[in-house]
C-alpha cells in the first residue's frame, strides 16, 4: 500500500502524499487518489492494517483511514488494540512458539555463523520474535536462501525473501491466524456479520496463505509472489507496478467491499 520513491516505478509528475518519515526524513508514499479512497474505504468495511513490520515500524506510518481500532504486527505475532499490544495474545503464541520450534537464540546462532558482510548489511530480531538480513540481492549467494530454509523447516521455522530483506519465522507465526482471531472478536461483539467476506492484499510470500485464506485477494504485479509466479483461485492481480498498483489495490477493495450504509 506504500512504497519509497525506489519502488515508485511512475512518472515523477505523479501527485504524492508522504505517509511515513524516519529521523525527520520522507520514507513512503502513496498516490493523492490513493490516500483519499483510503479513507473511503473505511466507511463500509472493518479495515486492518496487516504487516511483518515491527510495532515500532508500523507506529511510524500515517495511513490515511486512521486510528484503527484493530491493527496487526510483526506477521501476526502482535495484535494491537486501539494501538496497545495484546498481552494475552502475544502470551499465547510465544508459548505456541516455544513448544513447536527451535529457539530464536538458536537460529540466531546458526543464522550468524552462514553470513558475512560480503552480502549482508544489517541483522535485526524483530519484536523478539523472528529475525531478518537487509542483503545486498545481487550479492547473495546462489542457494543461500534455499539452504537456510532447508536448515529452518524440520526446526518449526521458515526462510523467505521480499526485496532486500530475507525473513526468518517460526511456522506457528503468520497473518492469517492473527486475521481469523481479529475476525472472530469482530463477529462475536456484533461489529461484523458472520458472513462478511474477507478480502485480503499482499505481494510477498509470508502474505499467501493470509491471501489464500481470503473470500477474494488481490496482489500487485510486483515483489516476491509476483516473482514466485504465484497464483490461486480467488487471486487478482493488478494490470499495474509500483505505486499505481497500491491505488489499484484500493479501487479494488471499495469495489468489492458492501456499500456504505
Amino acid at each position: 500500500m506504500i512504497y519509497s520513491r525506489n519502488a515508485f516505478d511512475a512518472t515523477p509528475e505523479l501527485s504524492t502524499v508522504c505517509v511515513e518519515h524516519l529521523e525527520g526524513a520522507p520514507l513512503s508514499f502513496m498516490t493523492s487518489t490513493a490516500a483519499d479512497r483510503m479513507r473511503t474505504l473505511t466507511r463500509p468495511a472493518a479495515v486492518i492494517p496487516t504487516t511483518t513490520r515491527t510495532i515500532k515500524q508500523f507506529n511510524r506510518i500515517r495511513l490515511p483511514g486512521a486510528p484503527w481500532r484493530y491493527a496487526i504486527t510483526t506477521n501476526g505475532g502482535n495484535i494491537l488494540v486501539n494501538g496497545i499490544p495484546d498481552m494475552r495474545w502475544r502470551i499465547d503464541l510465544d508459548a505456541e512458539v516455544r513448544a513447536t520450534s527451535a529457539t530464536l537464540s538458536e537460529v540466531n546462532a546458526e543464522l550468524r555463523s552462514r553470513i558475512d558482510d560480503s552480502f549482508v548489511t544489517k541483522f535485526r530480531v524483530a519484536d523478539h520474535l523472528f529475525c531478518y538480513l537487509v542483503v545486498k540481492p545481487k550479492h547473495v549467494p546462489d542457494g543461500f536462501l534455499a539452504e537456510w530454509d532447508a536448515w529452518c523447516r524440520p526446526r518449526g521455522w521458515s526462510a523467505s525473501q521480499q526485496g532486500r530483506k530475507i525473513y526468518t519465522m517460526p511456522l506457528a507465526v503468520c497473518k492469517s491466524r492473527a486475521v481469523a482471531e481479529v475476525r472472530r472478536r469482530l463477529t462475536d461483539s456484533g461489529e461484523l456479520s458472520a458472513e462478511a467476506r474477507l478480502l485480503a492484499a499482499g505481494d510477498g510470500a509470508l502474505d499467501a496463505e493470509m491471501l489464500r485464506a481470503a473470500d477474494s485477494a488481490i496482489r500487485p504485479r510486483h515483489g516476491e509472489l509476483e516473482q514466485l509466479d504465484w497464483t490461486h483461485p480467488n487471486l487478482t492481480i493488478t494490470r499495474a507496478t509500483g505505486i499505481l498498483a497500491g491505488e489499484e489495490i484500493i479501487n479494488w477493495f471499495i469495489k468489492s467491499a458492501p456499500p456504505a450504509e
